[in-house]
């Protein structure tokens, strides 16, 4: 099957262009070809958007949980038997390599199937309550309609984490992806679950500029709930807005990951986790580790292993199966990648691996002589650019690693698990994993950060929770007796 045939908006179950008069390209990061044009979507489209989710959510709220289950079943056939669709549109759309989309295929397939127990697990309580003769109901019920708003970076996964789940748990959903991934993160789901037999009208997708919706996608009055993975700058804003209109925001935002080894820790092992944690799909991983935080007692071994397999690292087209680090997504991020790197040498970091820059391709620069207030130490990366700090001991890597505004994922390697997890207590990260790397994502196991990496937690029951909300029914089964009377 043919993604890139789609339309641009789905809509109440129709394929359609938007009614902006804007019009949007969609363009291949790594050579720069014409994907599609398309008509960029409304407020207007919004507005429809929102409506139908709306009115089809009721009877799919009612829908037994057999028949939903089997939605999902036949969206993870779907994609199977689409697979090599997938995989080449990931490519040319994102810049992916062939490992980064057969990764994020296997990330989605597990999230919908966990997604597809969801129906079953709308479970309640009968509570006692201190009156006599009183039975107390409690009810797990679908928020109503979510908004969801995906990233550029694993833009297929990333919207199937809140698109699924939220689905499974009973809602409507209006999805608007990012403006330069609107077929991997937002029409090539709408048709898996078109093909999977989703009732047209429950799912929508928008895709759009911000420039051209506002803040009308987060505002509007009828999503309950708003499902936002992004930059912490951005992030930030959806929450007030959110805020201001009394509804949840669900906010992954960015991060700034450090990988620590101990003195006792395997090195080949965290050479290769940090290498893995580092450069996967160009370091545009908000899990990514920018920062590597060694012992001083095995600094220069490490960081000479870790060098010599980073140099061995091929860069380019991505449809080269040899391919490991493509394309950033487009050249402002290219820009981006340049100061910060300009920065780094003008504070005093030492880029001890260089590579060279062509077209939207960076290869990898690895700092060292890097100090915790240094800008690249304390900024997201999502480039292929590491900073090397060395540390003296456990209270100076744990002050580094808590040195920042952000706190997403980490690791730690060492030989003393016990130790390792100590250790992981003390950092203000909501995910840290012990001799393993920084980028983890697992569907039954709660995800999310602190401080500026975001609010909220998603996957298994905490993705049923931010999706649900409670009832409570009372039941006085004999008359009870009320003062005044």
């Amino acid at each position: 099957m043919s993604f890139k045939n789609l339309s641009s908006q789905y809509i109440n179950g129709i394929w359609k262009e938007g009614t902006s008069s804007r019009v949007m390209e969609n363009k291949n990061p790594y050579n720069g070809e014409l994907i599609a044009t398309y008509q960029a979507a409304s407020k207007k489209d919004v507005d429809s958007a929102y409506q139908a989710a709306a009115t089809v959510q009721k009877s799919w709220a009612k829908t037994n949980p057999v028949l939903k289950r089997e939605v999902f079943e036949n969206a993870v056939q779907f994609i199977k038997d689409n697979h090599e669709s997938i995989v080449n549109i990931i490519i040319d759309e994102i810049g992916g390599t062939r490992l980064k989309a057969e990764f994020e295929i296997g990330l989605v397939t597990n999230m919908i199937k966990e997604a597809s127990t969801f129906p079953f697990r709308m479970d309640g309580k009968i509570l006692t309550s201190p009156i006599d003769d009183k039975e107390n109901r409690v009810y797990r019920i679908p928020v109503g309609v979510v908004g969801v708003i995906s990233p550029f970076n694993f833009p297929f996964f990333l919207s199937m984490k809140s698109v699924a789940t939220a689905l499974a748990a009973g809602n409507g959903v209006v999805l608007k992806p990012h403006e330069h991934t609107p077929i991997t993160g937002g029409t090539m789901i709408a048709s898996i679950f078109e093909n999977a037999g989703l009732p047209k009208g429950l799912l929508n997708v928008i895709t759009t500029e911000i420039s051209e919706i506002g803040d009308h996608f987060v505002a509007h009055p009828i999503p309950r709930a708003i499902s936002f993975t992004g930059s912490t700058k951005v992030g930030k804003h959806i929450g007030a807005v959110a805020g201001k209109y009394l509804k949840e925001a669900h906010l992954e935002l960015g991060g700034n990951s450090a990988l620590i080894v101990l003195e006792d820790a395997d090195l080949n092992l965290a050479v290769s986790a940090a290498v893995f944690s580092r450069f996967t799909h160009q370091g545009q991983i908000c899990m990514s580790a920018n920062r590597l935080i060694i012992h001083e007692k095995v600094y220069e071994a490490f960081v000479d292993k870790y060098v010599a397999k980073v140099a061995t690292l091929t860069c380019g087209d991505p449809k080269n199966p040899n391919t490991i680090i493509g394309p950033l997504i487009n050249e402002q991020q290219v820009e981006t990648t340049k100061a910060l790197i300009a920065k780094g040498i003008q504070e005093g970091a030492k880029p001890i691996l260089q590579g060279k820059i062509e077209g939207n391709v960076v290869e990898p620069v690895v700092f060292t002589d890097v100090t915790p207030d240094m800008s690249i130490a304390q900024e997201e990366l999502f480039a292929p650019v590491v900073s090397i700090l060395k540390a003296a001991d456990e209270q100076e890597i744990i002050s580094y690693a808590n040195d920042t505004l952000y706190g997403l994922s980490g690791a730690i390697h060492t030989s003393d698990i016990e130790r390792g997890a100590e250790l992981a207590k003390q950092m203000d990260t909501g995910m840290i994993h012990i001799n393993d790397g920084t980028i983890n994502d697992e569907p039954h196991v709660a995800f999310g950060g602190v401080k500026s990496s975001g609010l909220g937690r998603l996957n298994g029951d905490w993705s049923l929770d931010a999706f649900t909300t409670f009832k409570w029914i009372s039941i006085q089964h004999k008359a009870r007796s009320y003062p005044y009377s």
